[in-house]
């Protein structure tokens, strides 16, 4: 048999290729962009270890922490709103090159992220999100996009939130990042205000009254050219240093149209497929819900996807000198176990000083909560919503920052007769507020319809006296409480 030439081999090797290559790009040509529904739908395994968590450290940090609520000797409620000390810039309408100043001054030589990360971990937290870049534009770590950061403008020259990554790796805390992508009154423009009006887009009421749109001294450039040039690259530079992301955390979309949300979803997808977006991306894209700042839902049935509550220790998320209306340990607990017992989460802000230092109150309260849940804890994380949420007299509705800072000094109290429900597979774990009273009894679970086994007190070796009947659960509780504020009951049942 005649061996093939060099020639034709040649020949044949070429055709082949030739067809690899068409067939390759076909299948490029065929493949079809994943859809928002199908990348949503891939991370339904993260969203139940979302769900799991239950309670999370915010740390809302920058140049803000300097004024602290105060500018040119006036109070930020004397500018207007909103009265929260991270929006200083825009209330008072600074200057951007005037508040620039702000960096050359910054030097947190306080800060101790081991610390802080250990009081997350103390405080009963699973997971902690930090302030990567807020409004003000400021970057809190080393960016190479833009100069305007903690690295490049301060005095300080360290990348906090690389050190918090690290130290929260240390203590097996779960990371995550806020970026505020819409707004920026540094580079932003005016945040894509006068691009929503010209589009014939529907408006809400927010937007509408330019709330957070720098249009006291915007930057030159277009909000388009920020996207561009700055947030899109940011946003792919924090997910590609910070790997293995638990959330991202967009802020304020009010003036984003849908392709705009879409590719700030699709480059954090991109990146770390497996990392939850907020629903503050915009366009209705999450993967999880925000019902408002410092707002527990009273219509939780309507949230289909998982959700989450922000909160703050006072009234302010970026520290703010003056602002002493520390939320007691009895209302943080209530936040809490509210918003677990509707199958939420909930993620409490701590503002650290322009020094570094966290408020000494947060540390106290916070530690306290931990030691709550040390004992009670079982009844909180990992367990989901029951079919009756609360039983009892109290009702407090909780509206959001401005509601909850018009009751200065506020006081929580509940009575003998308030139960918070969670469940977990055939336990009911039932919450209590207060403690005392033995003898007590609870009216939703009832003979017939929750038949139960054994009840016992969590963090009790004593016995929980019991009888059900069709009225309910009546209980003889133990003389010696676990805990100094109320207890938690497992009821297990048959």
């Amino acid at each position: 048999m005649k061996k093939p030439s060099i020639f034709s081999l040649k020949i044949g090797f070429t055709l082949l290729f030739s067809a690899l290559v068409l067939i390759s790009f076909s299948k490029l040509q065929t493949k079809k962009e994943k859809t928002w529904e199908e990348m949503n739908a891939s991370k339904n395994v993260e969203k139940e270890a979302f769900n799991d968590a239950k309670y999370g450290m915010f740390i809302h940090w920058g140049l803000y922490s300097i004024p602290a609520g105060v500018w040119k000797e006036k109070k930020i409620e004397d500018y207007g709103r909103p009265a929260v000390a991270e929006w200083i810039q825009c209330t008072a309408q600074i200057p951007r090159k005037e508040y620039a100043t702000l960096a050359p001054q910054f030097n947190p030589v306080n800060f101790d992220a081991d610390a802080i990360a250990k009081l997350a971990k103390d405080a009963g937290m699973k997971y902690l999100v930090v302030t990567s870049k807020h409004h003000d534009g400021f970057a809190m770590y080393d960016s190479e996009v833009s100069d305007y950061n903690i690295v490049d403008a301060t005095p300080y020259k360290k990348d906090v939130v690389e050190a918090l990554y690290a130290a929260c790796q240390k203590y097996g805390i779960d990371f995550g990042l806020y970026y505020s992508h819409n707004i920026d009154w540094m580079d932003g423009n005016d945040c894509g205000y006068a691009d929503l009006m010209a589009s014939g887009r529907e408006v809400n009421a927010k937007a509408k009254r330019k709330m957070g749109a720098n249009i006291w001294d915007p930057s030159a450039n277009t909000f388009q050219e920020y996207l561009d040039n700055k947030a899109y690259p940011q946003v792919k530079e924090i997910l590609t240093k910070f790997p293995n992301l638990k959330t991202l955390w967009y802020d304020m979309p009010h003036y984003l149209n849908l392709e705009q949300s879409a590719k700030f979803y699709k480059i954090a997808y991109d990146l770390q497929p497996k990392m939850l977006v907020n629903e503050r991306v915009g366009n209705n894209l999450g993967d999880f819900d925000i019902p408002g700042d410092n707002k527990i839902p009273t219509d939780h049935l309507s949230i289909t996807k998982p959700w989450q509550t922000v909160g703050t220790t006072n009234n302010s998320w970026g520290y703010k000198s003056y602002d002493e209306d520390w939320k007691s340990v009895k209302e943080l607990l209530f936040w809490l176990t509210e918003i677990v017992s509707k199958g939420g989460n909930y993620m409490l802000n701590i503002g650290p000083t322009g020094t570094g230092d966290v408020p000494q109150k947060s540390v106290d309260n916070l530690k306290e909560v931990g030691a709550w849940l040390s004992i009670n804890g079982e009844a909180i994380y990992n367990t989901r919503k029951w079919k009756v949420t609360h039983e009892g007299p109290t009702k407090l509705e909780m509206n959001g920052t401005g509601e909850r800072a018009k009751h200065k000094g506020m006081k929580v109290e509940f009575s003998p007769q308030d139960f918070w429900f969670t469940q977990k597979d055939k336990t009911i774990y039932v919450i209590s507020l207060e403690n005392s009273e033995r003898n007590v009894a609870i009216t939703s679970i009832i003979k017939g319809k929750d038949d139960v086994k054994s009840i016992e007190m969590l963090g009790s070796n004593d016995t929980v006296k019991w009888e059900q009947t069709e009225e309910g659960l009546h209980l003889l509780l133990p003389e010696k409480f676990p805990s100094k504020i109320g207890y938690s009951l497992k009821v297990v049942l048959k």
